[in-house]
């Protein structure tokens, strides 16, 4: 048994973080656009600021993808290489932030409904963001 391989993790990271940029973008600027755009007015963001925002979500984005992999490159010694516990990373990092982000549902911050669509697809972006950079990740 190997260690983790950090060069790879970082690689690996990058093609993760690209598929989650892409489709944090598919998510947020085409399907759930209108839903963005009504929470930001709900909640009286400036839209300026809320568009300034994108720098760090696509940092964040690369942050995550390279967590992932991480996390792949630390479990396949238990789970074994493959899509199977590529599936089990990005649902392990994946649920702590959804708890979290329930929390701020409930105190008002999101709408159920728009909150249940972008939880579901955004699940399914951390999947292939994962699936993606553990296909790239080797020991």
């Amino acid at each position: 048994m190997g260690g983790i391989n950090l060069a790879r993790v970082l690689i690996g990271g990058i093609v993760a973080g690209i598929v989650a940029n892409a489709g944090d973008f598919l998510i947020e600027q085409v399907i759930l656009v209108e839903d963005g755009t009504q929470n930001a007015q709900r909640l009286n963001l400036d839209p300026v600021q809320v568009q300034a925002s994108a720098t760090t979500w696509i940092v964040g984005d690369f942050v995550y993808g390279i967590l992932l992999v991480f996390a792949y490159a630390a479990m396949r010694p238990r789970f074994g290489p493959g899509p199977r516990t590529a599936v089990i990373s990005a649902v392990t990092l994946y649920l702590p932030i959804l708890v979290v982000l329930l929390g701020f549902m409930s105190m008002g911050m999101f709408v159920q409904d728009a909150f249940m669509r972008s939880a579901g697809l955004h699940l399914v972006v951390a999947l292939a963001a994962s699936l993606a950079g553990a296909a790239v990740y080797k020991e």
